[in-house]
């Protein structure tokens, strides 16, 4: 597979103004869109554009308009909506692709673009790489009666809504619970309080005025602390927390612990299980703790471990036929309900379950046992590969492995975007777990200092 020159592993992202992430270059990306599906597709096709809180958002909404307008495209605009909106948007409104206008987790003064298919799933690496092409090729207008037009989506938000009630089932309330939203000032701070009360909660939300450059501020789910100290000072059932953009979440017991998305796919693997719902294996990362594959295998549920990110567990469970995957971030998938991460469906999946098994949060955790996991980076001059390759490191690897064999996992990654290697270990007890750590991150900083 060629290797890609604008797109990371989820979309086009940077810093505000620089690089790829400018007016100009964006402007380019919406006419280089626009001509790959007027060829592919023919006739007028039809994009929908969303975004999160970010202030960057309106200058980039205007350029991606622009270029696909000048390109022959129509433009259905939704404004600030949750990334996985934009995505079943995408598909219910009958259009050929769809864009996302937002940085995810990252601060305000970054900001990226994502892109899905009409079918409401990201772009496969064929659309990819045809798309990149296009980016350098000269920008173009059609001819003044073939130019699309723009126009705001009707009632985006009540749409998403009703999507995210009809994944579970019409019996399905809230009320007697007390919950506290943590929206990270992003894309969900409108939708998410309005769902959940309508739902029949009692909700507390905070991280709900974004001002454009407040986004994932010390809060969200990046943030998770701010939310433990508001459950517990309201006396909350839980909280739930959101990223910036609304495709992950994770949520806090009624004590103020945090539960990360291991601890949710945990409780959703099991329950499923037991009424039929889950098939295929359950899919993690490299990231995901130990913990979780040894509850996973003391219920007998098949697990598979992915790349990081939520792409390659997307393509793990199509090629296993499994609808249950995510990572520790929380990302989580439900694929039997979304096409692709959606931290609102995500947090009503979990809540189904526990108003179903009259359970609280932290009991329905009761039977995982996450074990102590750290990761260490290792900055390099250069050669990430070349490092972890050497002889040296590869006896320190297998010496780090044979260390926590059947008590946890030792592995190396290099990165691909900067000279840095990822040096994670865990265990079952902290203290082997950061000798391992240590001697590992070692034998990787003298294999370094040599290349």
């Amino acid at each position: 597979m060629s290797a890609r020159k604008y797109f990371g592993t989820d979309g086009i992202r940077g810093r505000v103004g620089k690089g790829v992430i400018s007016a100009d270059f964006v402007l380019r990306v919406g006419n280089a869109l626009g001509r790959v599906l007027v060829e592919r597709n023919g006739g007028q096709p039809t994009v929908v554009i969303g975004k999160d809180t970010r202030i960057s958002g309106y200058m980039f909404e205007s350029a991606l308009e622009a270029g696909l307008v000048a390109a022959g495209v129509n433009v259905q605009l939704i404004g600030p909506m949750p990334t996985p909106a934009v995505a079943f948007l995408a598909h219910t409104l009958g259009a050929d692709a769809g864009i996302v206008i937002s940085a995810s987790h990252n601060p305000h003064y970054d900001n990226g673009i994502k892109f899905f298919s009409g079918e409401g799933e990201k772009l496969d690496d064929a659309t990819e790489l045809a798309l990149e092409a296009a980016m350098d090729q000269p920008f173009s207008t059609v001819e003044s009666e073939q130019l699309g037009k723009a126009m705001r989506a009707r009632d985006a938000v009540g749409r998403y809504i009703e999507f995210c009630k009809a994944s579970v089932p019409r019996d399905f309330y809230l009320r007697g619970l007390k919950i506290v939203l943590d929206c990270a000032h992003g894309a969900t701070y409108h939708v998410a309080p309005l769902l959940f009360r309508e739902l029949g909660a009692d909700v507390v939300a905070i991280g709900a005025e974004p001002n454009g450059v407040n986004i994932n501020d010390g809060v969200g789910s990046t943030h998770i602390d701010n939310l433990s100290r508001k459950v517990v000072e309201v006396g909350a059932d839980l909280g739930i927390a959101f990223d910036g953009d609304g495709d992950r979440v994770l949520m806090v017991d009624d004590t103020g612990a945090a539960v990360d998305g291991d601890g949710l796919l945990y409780l959703l693997a099991k329950a499923w299980q037991a009424s039929g719902r889950l098939r295929g294996p359950v899919v993690g990362t490299l990231m995901t703790n130990y913990g979780l594959e040894q509850a996973l295998e003391q219920l007998g549920i098949a697990f598979v471990r992915a790349n990081v990110g939520d792409r390659y567990v997307h393509q793990a469970l199509v090629e296993g036929n499994g609808v249950l995957g995510g990572e520790a971030s929380g990302h989580i998938l439900c694929l039997d309900r979304a096409t692709t991460g959606d931290a609102i469906v995500s947090a009503l999946q979990v809540l189904e379950v526990l108003g179903r098994d009259g359970a609280s949060l932290r009991q329905a955790l009761q039977g995982l046992a996450q074990v102590p996991q750290k990761t260490i980076n290792v900055r390099l001059e250069s050669g990430a590969r070349e490092v972890v390759s050497s002889a040296s490191v590869q006896e320190a690897l297998a010496a780090a492995q044979q260390a926590v064999a059947g008590r946890g996992r030792a592995f190396l990654r290099p990165s691909g975007t900067e000279p840095v290697v990822r040096v994670t270990v865990e265990a079952d007890e902290a203290g082997l777990m950061s000798a391992t750590l240590e001697a590992l991150a070692d034998a990787v900083r003298s294999a370094a200092a040599q290349v």
